[in-house]
């Protein structure tokens, strides 16, 4: 996973990994997400993938937005 730039120092966001159809997001909290093109749809993911590589912006598009409709949750602590 690449580290998150968390570029205005208050994301819950901290790395994340890019696929063909869909986005893994690490939280601060352990907890791995994946995002794929089924849950919550191709717009929301690609949207996310450029957010995640600028750095800004992720987590709160994921609060707002996309809210509990992720593919997948795991834990990696």
């Amino acid at each position: 996973m690449q580290p998150y730039k968390n570029l205005n120092g208050k994301s819950g966001v901290v790395a994340y990994e890019l696929g063909p159809d869909h986005i893994r997001i690490r939280f601060d909290n352990g907890h791995v997400y994946t995002y794929d093109y089924r849950r919550p749809g191709h717009l929301q993911v690609e949207h996310m993938k450029r957010l995640a590589t600028t750095g800004r912006g992720l987590c709160s598009y994921i609060s707002q937005v996309v809210g509990k409709n992720f593919a997948k949750k795991d834990s990696e602590i």
